[in-house]
């Protein structure tokens, strides 16, 4: 049964003909009509032609304009790097310690950092973090000697984008309180990492055959992607 806040809400969006997303940044922002600060959500949706359990898309996208939310960081690292992680605001730094107390089943972090010499010892716990999507991987910037760079950008906005089983991506790219040019900034970022991923893919004509926006508790609208991806 939908509620009245929901029955408030325009019927039918998903009918109504795509937009540019500058135009459809407006009302999306306008139908949000809950008492918190609602996320700004894309969608993408990859082209029928393409078989969808043959595209394994995933990587990362920095969004010049944050996202919004405070993510809990946590670095594995050598007794040397240690203090380049407390630096750069690491909210968990350690070694052999972290690594057991991740074994222990304590993950309380959203993003794991890893430097490549300590990535053999916690590649022992791939079977428990890789279903939580924690796994440091390489091509998400996650396993590198870099921390200061790692821990800092996984703080200031970066996101994974990553298509699931049925062939959707989805992602959120602000909050509704976010400025226009921010939220529009963050988009136009993510459309580049797509069109750039694109490039390193064998498929068929477009990666994407369809994008919408929506708010966490909003209705969805098409967009009319200025780019072919």
């Amino acid at each position: 049964m939908k509620s009245k806040r929901y029955k408030k809400l325009p019927n039918d969006t998903k009918n109504l003909p795509s937009e540019k997303f500058e135009k459809i940044l407006s009302i999306v922002k306008s139908n949000c009509n809950t008492k918190f600060d609602e996320c700004v959500d894309l969608s993408f949706r990859i082209n029928n032609k393409q078989k969808k359990n043959e595209i394994n898309l995933r990587t990362i996208v920095n969004l010049p304009g944050g996202t919004g939310k405070s993510i809990k960081v946590a670095v594995v690292c050598e007794e040397n790097k240690v203090d380049d992680a407390n630096k750069a605001n690491a909210d968990l730094v350690g070694g052999d310690d972290l690594i057991e107390k991740i074994k222990n089943g304590d993950f309380d972090f959203e993003k794991l950092i890893c430097t490549p010499s300590m990535m053999i010892k916690l590649s022992k716990l791939g079977k428990v973090l890789g279903p939580k999507g924690l796994m440091p991987n390489p091509k998400l910037g996650t396993v590198t000697n870099d921390i200061t760079k790692a821990v800092k950008e996984a703080k200031a906005g970066q996101v994974e984008i990553r298509n699931d089983k049925d062939g959707n991506i989805g992602l959120s790219i602000g909050k509704k309180s976010f400025e226009d040019d921010k939220l529009i900034k963050n988009y136009n970022a993510v459309i580049d990492v797509l069109e750039k991923e694109k490039s390193n893919l064998t498929i068929k004509g477009d990666l994407v055959s369809q994008a919408f926006i929506t708010s966490t508790m909003g209705v969805s609208y098409k967009i009319k992607l200025d780019k072919s991806i």
